[in-house]
């Protein structure tokens, strides 16, 4: 059971994460983001009509939801906009805008609402993430960014993989992954 933690720890949690989160992006790595979950999280999101993704356990979060799910982004980063904190529920809400940098020197931002929905416990780590965005829009946000020619050769790698009919990791049938989405 989750227990409460003082607004301002939960404040710093969120400097920190947003903080690691800029430094993932520089790198084009985003597993060192693992650290703040717990043994036993579980995360996961929608990814359209069709399937749901659930990571459980820090390692499957690393190596999946960190790790494969975020091969050729190496070039995006996720502009926190707003986060919204619940201290009594040790939970945080972030959303944020997915953006890509173009060769041109521009970028190209994937329209709609995106967002994270945390729950942390006690030691403040992650026992419980949520993803969400518009899937349409991240659908024709790749559509344009495949004319432009800006998708980098492992997000067209990464996309061929998933329209291959190809069982990935993590992936499940709407409604029959191991924990519930929400």
């Amino acid at each position: 059971m989750t227990s409460s933690s003082t607004r301002e720890q939960l404040e710093d949690w969120v400097e920190r994460w947003l903080q690691a989160n800029k430094d993932s992006e520089a790198a084009g790595d985003w597993t060192n983001l693992a650290d703040f979950y717990t043994d036993d999280a579980t995360y996961g999101w929608n990814i359209g009509p069709k399937e749901d993704v659930m990571c459980v356990g820090k390692q499957e979060i690393r190596d999946i939801a960190l790790g494969l799910e975020m091969e050729g982004l190496e070039n995006w980063y996720y502009e926190y906009q707003r986060t919204l904190i619940d201290e009594k529920q040790n939970e945080i809400v972030g959303f944020w805008k997915q953006i890509a940098n173009k060769s041109d020197g521009g970028t190209a931002e994937i329209y709609g609402i995106g967002g994270s929905w945390f729950r942390l416990n006690d030691q403040l780590l992650i026992e419980w993430q949520r993803d969400f965005f518009d899937f349409g829009h991240v659908a024709k946000g790749y559509a344009k960014l495949i004319e432009s020619g800006d998708l980098t050769p492992a997000m067209q790698k990464r996309i061929e993989r998933s329209l291959s009919g190809e069982r990935l990791p993590g992936y499940y049938p709407l409604g029959q992954a191991p924990v519930p989405i929400w």
